[in-house]
C-alpha cells in the first residue's frame, strides 16, 4: 500500500554549526548508550532531531538509515567478545522487517493526515507510554539485583514458562543458552520492527522480549539487538528513502559521532555488570519519557486542540530540549564513569593477586 506521501525540502531542519555540533555529540552518546545497551541508542536520538525542529517522521526517517552501519560496527565488536547470538538475531530481524513495513505505513498514514504536528504527537505519546511502562519495569529490576547482590543473572519467571513451551519447531539458541519456540521469537521480531518503523525504537520491545520472555542474559540480548538493528535498519530505510523523509545530511553527522561512540560502549560492558545495563537503560528512558511529556502540548497547540500563549510554547520547547540533553549527559556520565570505576576495581584485583604470589 502507498498513500505517495513525500515530504517537501522546506520540511528539513536548517543547520548552522551549532545544530550540526549538537547532531555530531547527539550521535556520539546516542552511540555511546546504544552500545552499551543495544537498544540501537533511537530514544535519545529521534527526540534530540525533534528537538532541532525535525518533523518526526524525518527524525524516523533518518534515524533508521544511520541505525543500520552503526548497528553494524556494535555487533561486530560484541561479537568478538562473544555476546551476540547470531541465529537468534537473524531470526528476529528477518521476523522484524514484516513489522518494519507496516509501522512505516502507519507513519506515512498519520503524516499525510495530519501533517509533522500530527506526527509529533504520535511518536511523543508512544515514546512516553513505552519509556515509562519499560523503564520503570527494568528499573525496578535492576535496582532488585544491584541490592541483593545477585553475581549472575537469574532467568525470569515467564521466561521459564515460555522455555516449557514444545510448540514445533523449537530452536536452541546457544549463546543466549535458551530453547524456545519460532512462534515465540517470530511475533517478538514483528512487534520489534513494527515499533522501530514507528518511532524508529524497535530495542524497546527487542532487548526486554529477550531477557524476559526468552531467558537470554542481559549482555548477550543487549548485543543480540545490535544484529537485529542491522537487519531491519537497512530494509526500514529503503522504504523511507523512497518516499524522501531521509535527511542525509543528519545522518552522516549523527554517523560521524555513534560509530566513535558505539564502539566505546560496547567496549564498557566487558566491564561492568549485568544490572547496570539495566540501570543505565531505565535511567535514560524515564528522564527522556520527561522530555517528550513536556513536548506533548505544544504538538496539541500545533493542531489546533489547546490554546497555548506563543511564550509558553517557547518555553516549553525549551525545557524539552534542556531535559534531553540532561538524558544525553547523564547517560554517558553513568557509562564511563561504571568503566573507569570497574576498571580500577580490576587493577586493585590484579596487584592484590600478584602480591599474594610474591608473599
Amino acid at each position: 500500500m502507498d498513500h505517495g506521501v513525500t515530504v517537501a525540502a522546506k520540511e528539513f531542519v536548517t543547520l548552522n554549526l551549532s545544530g550540526g555540533l549538537f547532531l555530531i555529540i547527539l550521535g556520539f552518546l546516542g552511540g555511546l548508550i546504544s552500545g552499551f545497551i543495544g537498544s540501537g541508542g533511537a530514544f535519545v536520538l529521534t527526540p534530540g532531531m525533534m528537538s532541532l525542529g525535525a518533523p518526526a517522521a524525518v527524525a524516523v526517517a533518518s534515524n533508521m538509515c544511520h541505525k543500520f552501519p552503526k548497528a553494524l560496527v556494535g555487533a561486530y565488536k560484541r561479537y568478538k567478545y562473544g555476546q551476540v547470538d547470531l541465529k537468534l538475531g537473524l531470526i528476529m530481524g528477518i521476523s522484524a522487517i514484516v513489522g518494519v513495513e507496516v509501522g512505516v505505513e502507519i507513519q506515512k498514514f498519520i503524516y499525510a493526515q495530519w501533517g509533522s504536528a500530527g506526527s509529533n504527537l504520535y511518536v511523543s505519546v508512544v515514546f512516553v507510554v513505552v519509556l515509562v511502562t519499560l523503564g520503570s519495569y527494568v528499573l525496578f529490576d535492576g535496582l532488585r539485583r544491584m541490592k541483593t547482590g545477585e553475581a549472575t543473572e537469574v532467568t525470569s519467571n515467564l521466561a521459564r514458562r515460555v522455555q516449557q513451551l514444545r510448540l514445533w519447531p523449537m530452536v536452541r539458541f546457544k549463546t543466549a543458552d535458551a530453547t524456545v519456540s519460532l512462534w515465540v521469537t517470530v511475533p517478538l521480531g514483528v512487534a520489534t520492527g513494527m515499533l522501530a518503523a514507528t518511532i524508529a525504537v524497535g530495542g524497546f520491545i527487542g532487548v526486554p522480549g529477550m531477557i524476559y520472555v526468552i531467558g537470554a542474559p542481559s549482555l548477550v540480548a543487549s548485543a543480540t539487538e545490535l544484529v537485529i538493528a542491522f537487519v531491519m535498519g537497512l530494509s526500514g530505510t529503503l522504504n523511507w528513502a523512497l518516499s524522501g523523509f531521509v535527511d542525509l545530511r543528519m545522518v552522516l553527522l549523527i554517523l560521524l559521532g555513534s560509530l566513535v561512540g558505539v564502539q566505546l560502549g560496547a567496549v564498557g560492558t566487558t566491564y561492568v555488570k549485568d544490572y547496570m545495563v539495566k540501570l543505565v537503560m531505565s535511567t535514560v528512558m524515564l528522564i527522556v519519557a520527561v522530555s517528550r511529556g513536556v513536548a506533548i502540548p505544544t504538538y496539541l497547540h500545533e493542531l489546533g486542540i489547546v490554546q497555548l500563549a506563543a511564550p509558553t510554547v517557547g518555553l516549553l520547547k525549551n525545557v524539552s530540549f534542556l531535559v534531553m540533553c540532561f538524558a544525553l549527559a547523564l547517560g554517558g556520565v553513568i557509562i564511563v564513569g561504571s568503566m573507569w570505576k570497574r576498571k580500577r576495581e580490576l587493577r586493585v584485583e590484579a596487584e592484590a593477586a600478584v602480591a599474594a604470589k610474591t608473599t
